[in-house]
């Protein structure tokens, strides 16, 4: 008499679902899970609760990207450039730039530091902007750089609602426009040694430039003759307002932006203003590189800049520029240097902070940076009448890790 096969036990108690074998993929640990599988494909078998922590991530991650936007993430032609750079190559500084056409941003601002070749640029603006055809939108406003809410709101209501494509130019520290719920543009700027951007200031305000002979008294009638012939050493050494701080903190909120800590000296304003340039700026040069600055706004820009370096190139343009020279600048002592030096340590932080970073883009694209290591101290100088063109309105590290911090975010 044949027995009866006995059919196979399953370890969790009762017969074996599968008495031919497990089917690919592997079977289930009891008999009650697998009653719970939910099968999309043939060979793919996951929980509903697995299913619902995937969605719950994907929902996270979501609205996570949505806020951070809201908040003021990077404009998208930024996110577009990092991912070009990181993919472009440089060899031993040199090599053709990548070929990769960028998009086209159609909100520029440059928000320009005062004394920091702002009017050179524009009157380079105004002729581009009738040979290409965007939209130059200037402000009649040229010392106000601080505003209320209702005064940032005001500001980033006209310049939202300007004829596109557009570069918007004023004297005033960094907008925040998503904000206030608008588009974050793509911002552009140019800073200068700090030491000499406020030697600069100091005898523009005074004596003016080689447009007028009485052009400094337009500039600053209320000025006493007492002041206005103020020894410079004197104003550093006996610490005169104009020539300590928080006034010579000049550089770093004009980055920083609104918020009141922006006018305070310290580590909180230049780390915030490192992160802006990081975030929200397409490029800011250095004026004593100032070719090389208009070279990259029209490798970035073509659509605003191209043939930018031909015009600045040009005599009938040098020589405007030129009666821009801020006149009568002497040298101050050794010693004021010094204490100037001291007094804007945070702005020379700041300063070699975006000087390593141009540097770094230049070799990107196969410019070669003049200087080569930074100087443990600044390098003061007077710079010639051609390197000093200033404006017509109104007031090396590793390469790899650089893109990683900053384009690769």
């Amino acid at each position: 008499m044949k027995k009866k096969q006995q059919q196979p036990q399953h370890p969790g108690g009762g017969a074996d679902p599968w008495p031919h074998g497990a089917p690919l993929g592997g079977a289930p640990p009891g008999l009650g899970s697998w009653k719970r599988r939910v099968s999309l494909l043939p060979f793919v078998r996951f929980s509903l609760r697995d299913y619902g922590f995937c969605m719950a991530t994907l929902l996270v991650f979501c609205l996570g990207s949505l806020f951070y936007q809201l908040g003021g993430g990077p404009p998208r032609f930024l996110l577009d450039l990092r991912q070009y750079l990181g993919n472009s190559t440089y060899l031993d500084d040199h090599g053709p730039p990548p070929s990769k056409v960028l998009p086209f941003p159609s909100q520029v601002v440059y928000n320009r530091v005062g004394k920091c070749g702002s009017r050179t640029v524009v009157l380079l603006l105004r002729i581009l902007s009738e040979k290409h055809g965007f939209n130059l939108v200037t402000s009649d406003i040229h010392n106000k750089t601080r505003l209320t809410k209702n005064e940032q709101m005001e500001l980033i209501k006209n310049i939202s609602t300007a004829e596109q494509p557009y570069l918007f130019t004023r004297h005033v520290h960094f907008l925040n426009f998503s904000r206030f719920g608008g588009d974050q543009p793509v911002y552009i700027n140019i800073i200068r040694d700090p030491v000499n951007r406020f030697l600069s200031n100091y005898f523009f305000r005074r004596f003016g430039d080689w447009r007028g002979e009485q052009n400094h008294m337009i500039r600053t009638p209320s000025m006493r003759q007492e002041e206005r012939y103020l020894d410079i050493n004197e104003c550093i050494l006996e610490n005169y307002p104009e020539c300590s701080n928080p006034r010579l903190f000049y550089i770093i909120p004009y980055f920083c932006g609104q918020h009141p800590r922006c006018r305070e000296p310290g580590e909180w304003a230049l780390e915030r203003a490192k992160l802006n340039v990081n975030e929200n700026f397409l490029l800011v040069g250095i004026l004593e590189e100032l070719e090389d600055v208009l070279l990259l706004l029209e490798r970035f820009l073509p659509h605003y800049f191209k043939g930018v370096l031909s015009i600045y190139k040009d005599p009938e343009h040098r020589k405007l520029g030129n009666m821009t020279v801020t006149v009568k600048k002497t040298v101050p002592s050794a010693e004021a240097v010094q204490i100037l030096y001291q007094r804007m340590r945070y702005e020379y932080d700041f300063y070699h902070y975006v000087k390593e970073q141009f540097h770094l883009l230049k070799r990107k694209f196969g410019l070669k940076s003049r200087a080569g290591h930074l100087p443990l101290r600044p390098q003061f100088f007077i710079p010639t009448p051609l390197e000093t063109e200033e404006p017509i309105d109104d007031q090396e590290q590793d390469d790899e890790k650089w893109l990683e911090d900053i384009y690769k975010r």
